[in-house]
């Protein structure tokens, strides 16, 4: 992979360097995101174009991949199954290797991931480590590192190794996500004892622990993203002569926490769902009036990168549609700093004049590739629409949809989940991200589905807690005409005056070590009384 010439420049390399079957990937000019397989064939280059989608890879039709890599793998054991439009074989023999982007000692080029863990575990020692270039992720880095387990010790007499991913993008470095450096050695440098490592070691042991049982059913986006059986919503009322017409790919999120409280209120459920494909809007809002869903979370926009996310599934302000048997109307649509609101009227044939409010909240700021640097403006989201469902009588299961309904979705639902436990149960309760986000993979797979997502979920938790700080000690000053709940998480709807603005988020705790200085929330006020470890 060569993540940044033209189509001249590999024109110039496939030429002088290469044979006829040479090849290589670059960045596509043209279509920002998607990728070119540049090769030499009868001593010309031909370029064949592949589809990054964001969720796959592909040739623009024929099988789909998770990774680049995997593709142009498939490919070269598969001789004759690349072709041109008008059906000439391309065939990828020679892949033509890029310059290496560093020569530091450490840096070990094309080393094998066999090699690298024989070369760490005969020669190397707690914190010995080393970067090759990935072999699955073409461009990016894999850091490895020799590590003991929790008490220091290796592990039964062996050496164990913890690998982080480098990624490379136009350039620039960054690991899941985060800030982005200029060099591999401006990432390596601080790392080996950073709150990075640490996070993605635990991100890491999650991936390796996340459940693979999926079930092939039909009307999913993506081939590789199907419900659990087991938590799947079953639509009812469907076409007894359509044999899915039970199916739709969601699942119920119904989080199980023991409590200590006597008088706990019922916790909060939710459907984690896909984008809408064009053939199961009908089924959506079969579901929604099923569940008697009353809020819709939607996190992403309808297109992303010129990509189709989620089709418009909700009428136009102030008309009505029909979605088969259920008839849906769009009262009004308001505009807030980072989301619209949409109060729709639902009802379903049969039933009279009968509606049901369902209010539909559409977060604007988040990008299905991207994180939010301030996590406050989320937190104003998340409060808004947490208060939503109690100020509805019986109102049922809260719908929160991305494009595949685990990344965007999974954050959210976690963030959303760990916030009512301290609402619930006070600030000095222990607070276990991996563990919250195993509970909802084991209910729908692949929720939270990257690093930066991860650590997007440490964030956002402490920087609830810190506004929490900040507006008790506001209203300890007791200043003249001031309400500690006028302060908000996102920095964006500070007011002026003479309320001090809240201050940046303080630098990302280690994973697992996030401390706060927090008392305990007052069952109606949110205060707190003492400090707590957060596990």
């Amino acid at each position: 992979f060569h993540s940044n010439i033209t189509g001249v420049e590999a024109e110039n390399l496939l030429l002088t360097r290469g044979a006829d079957g040479s090849f290589l990937a670059r960045a596509s000019k043209s279509n920002p995101g998607d990728f070119t397989l540049s090769v030499r064939r009868n001593g010309a280059q031909i370029n064949k174009k592949i589809q990054n989608t964001g969720d796959f890879h592909d040739p623009y039709g024929g099988e789909k991949f998770a990774t680049l890599a995997e593709l142009v793998q498939y490919y070269i054991e598969h001789h004759r199954q690349l072709k041109e439009k008008n059906g000439d074989v391309i065939e990828l023999k020679y892949p033509l290797n890029c310059a290496d982007p560093t020569s530091e000692r450490w840096f070990h080029g094309h080393l094998s991931g066999k090699e690298e863990g024989k070369l760490l575990t005969e020669k190397g020692k707690h914190g010995s480590f080393l970067v090759r270039a990935s072999q699955s992720q073409l461009g990016d880095s894999v850091l490895s590192v020799c590590t003991g387990d929790d008490k220091g010790e290796s592990n039964n007499g062996k050496t164990k190794v913890t690998h982080v991913m480098i990624c490379c993008q136009e350039l620039k470095y960054d690991v899941g996500g985060g800030q982005r450096f200029d060099s591999l050695t401006d990432v390596v440098a601080p790392f080996h004892d950073s709150y990075t490592y640490r996070c993605c070691k635990e991100f890491e042991t999650l991936q390796q622990q996340e459940c693979k049982l999926l079930y092939n059913k039909n009307k999913n986006r993506y081939k590789n993203i199907l419900p659990f059986d087991h938590t799947r919503i079953v639509l009812h009322d469907g076409d007894p002569n359509e044999p899915v017409s039970d199916d739709i790919n969601a699942n119920i999120i119904m989080p199980e926490f023991e409590t200590k409280c006597n008088n706990s209120k019922p916790t909060k459920s939710y459907t984690a769902t896909q984008g809408c494909l064009q053939n199961m809007v009908n089924d959506f809002w079969r579901k929604v009036f099923q569940e008697n869903s009353r809020v819709i979370v939607m996190t992403m926009k309808e297109v992303e990168r010129g990509k189709s996310k989620c089709v418009k599934y909700w009428p136009d302000e102030y008309a009505l549609k029909e979605y088969g048997i259920m008839r849906v109307r769009n009262v009004k649509k308001s505009a807030a700093h980072e989301y619209t609101l949409r109060e729709l009227k639902l009802s379903k044939a049969g039933q009279g004049n009968m509606e049901r409010t369902v209010w539909q909240y559409h977060f604007r700021t988040w990008a299905d590739h991207g994180v939010l640097i301030d996590p406050g403006s989320m937190l104003d989201f998340l409060e808004e629409v947490h208060y939503k469902p109690e100020s509805i009588m019986d109102a049922g299961l809260v719908v929160v949809y991305c494009s595949a309904g685990i990344g965007w979705t999974g954050t959210y639902i976690v963030i959303d989940i760990l916030i009512d436990i301290i609402r619930e149960k006070g600030v000095d309760c222990d607070i276990d991200v991996p563990k919250t986000i195993q509970m909802v993979r084991s209910l729908r797979s692949g929720m939270v589905q990257t690093e930066a997502q991860y650590r997007f979920i440490y964030m956002a938790v402490q920087h609830y807690i810190e506004t929490l700080q900040r507006r008790i000690e506001e209203q300890k000053s007791k200043k003249k005409g001031q309400e500690y709940t006028n302060i908000k998480y996102s920095l964006a709807d500070q007011t002026s005056g003479d309320q001090s603005s809240l201050p940046p988020c303080t630098p990302m705790p280690r994973c697992g070590e996030m401390r706060e200085d927090s008392t305990r929330v007052h069952e109606n006020m949110g205060l707190t009384q003492q400090q707590k470890s957060f596990r």
